[in-house]
């Protein structure tokens, strides 16, 4: 049995190697990324922080996802998209978690979101495209329609991320969906006639928390505190965002095939040949 797994793990080195020369800056990237991240386990690790070290792990192990995608299913991801998903994974668990951007920086969470909305669209686009491009398959879709897919896909994504967000607000209380403070309001509950009136109430200045012991406390925030709405909201905008400018360039890319080279680089593509495998696929990133 011994004797048998040597030639395989001789064999899969060997893959890795050539993966490395076909995709150098992904491969230096994957290594740097993965380096950094190891780091941050022994640092988590020293502070006894153990969910900081499962989110670390997390990422490792998503780290590995574009590779084992292009080997099991032969796609080829093209540098450039691969770049920008191991950055994002990183930017998102490490820097926006760990190192707590997403409090430090406002706009971080945003550009996440507007990425995630670009990236999702590529994605949902290129799923079609596949199949639009096989010559096997009577299948031809126009580039408005491959458009209007690859922008829904991009969006139901987005919408089922904040389903998720709110399903941990709301049993685990992990704030996921980040309040904003606000400094007006207006609802139908505070109509004194108990109709569908809504009442405004202006320049409000501080939130008064009154605890099952009846004690009260300022809590000091300049306003009302929403709680998630208006981030879930300004989520969706932004993916929205990222959705239509992928959805363009599509429409665009399947109309003039062929030509242009900024749309290739964020499109997934069936690799050629039915040789294709390990040997030809992705980024050294086992």
């Amino acid at each position: 049995m011994k004797q048998e797994r040597r030639p395989k793990n001789h064999h899969y080195r060997q893959a890795l190697k050539e993966q490395a020369k076909a995709k150098p800056g992904v491969t230096a990237v994957y290594i740097i990324l993965r380096a950094l991240v190891i780091l941050a386990i022994v640092a988590q690790s020293f502070k006894g922080n153990f969910e900081n070290v499962f989110l670390c792990v997390l990422t490792l192990f998503l780290f590995t996802l574009p590779a084992f995608l292009e080997r099991t299913i032969r796609i080829e991801i093209p540098d450039t998209l691969e770049i920008i998903i191991l950055l994002f994974i990183f930017a998102a668990e490490i820097l926006g978690e760990i190192q707590a951007y997403y409090i430090q920086y406002p706009y971080w969470d945003t550009m996440l979101h507007t990425l995630n909305g670009f990236l999702c669209a590529a994605i949902g686009f290129s799923l079609l495209d596949i199949l639009n491009r096989n010559e096997k398959l009577k299948f031809s879709l126009s580039p408005v329609y491959l458009a209007v897919v690859a922008f829904c896909f991009s969006m139901t994504i987005g919408v089922l991320w904040e389903f998720f967000e709110f399903f941990m607000d709301r049993f685990f209380l992990l704030d996921m969906q980040k309040d904003t403070v606000v400094n007006a309001i207006g609802s139908v509950m505070l109509d004194p006639s108990g109709g569908n009136h809504p009442v405004a109430i202006e320049h409000i200045t501080d939130v008064i928390v009154v605890t099952a012991g009846g004690a009260q406390q300022s809590l000091g925030l300049g306003g009302y505190l929403d709680i998630g709405i208006i981030d879930t909201m300004k989520d969706l905008f932004v993916n929205f965002i990222g959705a239509v400018v992928f959805s363009t360039i599509g429409f665009f890319y399947v109309k003039n095939r062929g030509k242009g080279k900024f749309a290739p680089q964020f499109i997934p593509t069936v690799m050629d040949g039915p040789e294709a495998g390990p040997e030809q696929s992705g980024s050294s990133q086992d």
